[in-house]
C-alpha cells in the first residue's frame, strides 16, 4: 500500500495517507438539508438504546477479560481513546479496545494498513478478526452519539485530506456515525475513501429501519466469515 506523508498545517502534525491520489478529483452530490424521518428515528434510537443495553450487560464480563488479555500481552492502556467526528461534525471521543502498540502514531495520525499493519499487537489481530475490540463503543451507542447504523466516524484530520480531492466527503456527517455501515459490509475495510462514500450516501439517502435490518445482519455474517474484518 502506497502511503504518502503530508503536513496538517492546522494541527502541524504529520499526516500518513494510505493511498497516492494520481490528481483526479470527485465531486460528492450535496445532499442539502436531508429530510427528518420522525418514525424511522424514533425506532432507530429506541433499538439503538435498548441493544446497546443489553448487550452490554450480556458482554461486560466477557470484556472485562477482554481488558485484562489486552494489558497482559502488550505495553499501554487497555482503550484507545480518539476524537472523532459526529453528527453535524461535532467531535466525541471513540473508544475501542487498543489493538496496536502503544507508539503506533508516533509519526503521525495514519490509516490502518488493515491485516498487514506491522503495528497490531498478536491479540490485536483476533479482535480485529471477530471485532472485539469495537465492544467499548456499545456505551457511546447508548449515550446517543453514535448509532448501531451508519457511516463509520472518522477523524477531522482525514476529513480535511479527503476533502482536497474528495469534494463533499463532509456530506456524510449529516447523519449519526455508526458501528457497522453499508460501505462495510458492501465493500469491506480496503475500499479508499472515494468508493467508501459512494455508499455511505446511498445510505443516507436510502436510510430505512428494512436496510439497518439488513446491514446488521450482514454484519452478524461478517463477523462469522471476517470477511472484511479488518
Amino acid at each position: 500500500m502506497v502511503k504518502k506523508v503530508e503536513i496538517n498545517k492546522e494541527t502541524t502534525d504529520a499526516v500518513i495517507m494510505p493511498f497516492e491520489n494520481d490528481g483526479q478529483e470527485y465531486f460528492i452530490e450535496n445532499l442539502g438539508k436531508i429530510k427528518y424521518k420522525f418514525f424511522f428515528s424514533v425506532i432507530k434510537r429506541l433499538f439503538d438504546f435498548f441493544a446497546s443495553l443489553i448487550s452490554i450487560i450480556i458482554l461486560f464480563v466477557p470484556m472485562i477479560i477482554v481488558g485484562i488479555i489486552v494489558k497482559l500481552t502488550s505495553k499501554g492502556p487497555v482503550f484507545y481513546k480518539q476524537d472523532r467526528l459526529g453528527k453535524n461534525g461535532k467531535p466525541f471521543k471513540l473508544v475501542k479496545f487498543r489493538s496496536m502498540r502503544e507508539d503506533a502514531e508516533a509519526l503521525g495520525a495514519q490509516w490502518s494498513q488493515g491485516d498487514d499493519d506491522p503495528r497490531i499487537t498478536k491479540f490485536g489481530k483476533i479482535m480485529r478478526k471477530t471485532r472485539i475490540d469495537e465492544l467499548p463503543q456499545l456505551f457511546t451507542i447508548l449515550s446517543g452519539k453514535m448509532s448501531i447504523v451508519g457511516p463509520r466516524p472518522e477523524r477531522e484530520v482525514f476529513y480535511n485530506e479527503f476533502e482536497k480531492y474528495i469534494h463533499g466527503f463532509s456530506e456524510r456527517l449529516k447523519v449519526k456515525p455508526g458501528l457497522t455501515g453499508l460501505a462495510q459490509v458492501s465493500g469491506g475495510y480496503d475500499l479508499k475513501p472515494e468508493e467508501k462514500i459512494i455508499y455511505d450516501i446511498e445510505y443516507i439517502k436510502k436510510r430505512s429501519l428494512w436496510l439497518d435490518f439488513k446491514i446488521i445482519i450482514k454484519t452478524f455474517l461478517v463477523v462469522l466469515t471476517h470477511k472484511g474484518a479488518k
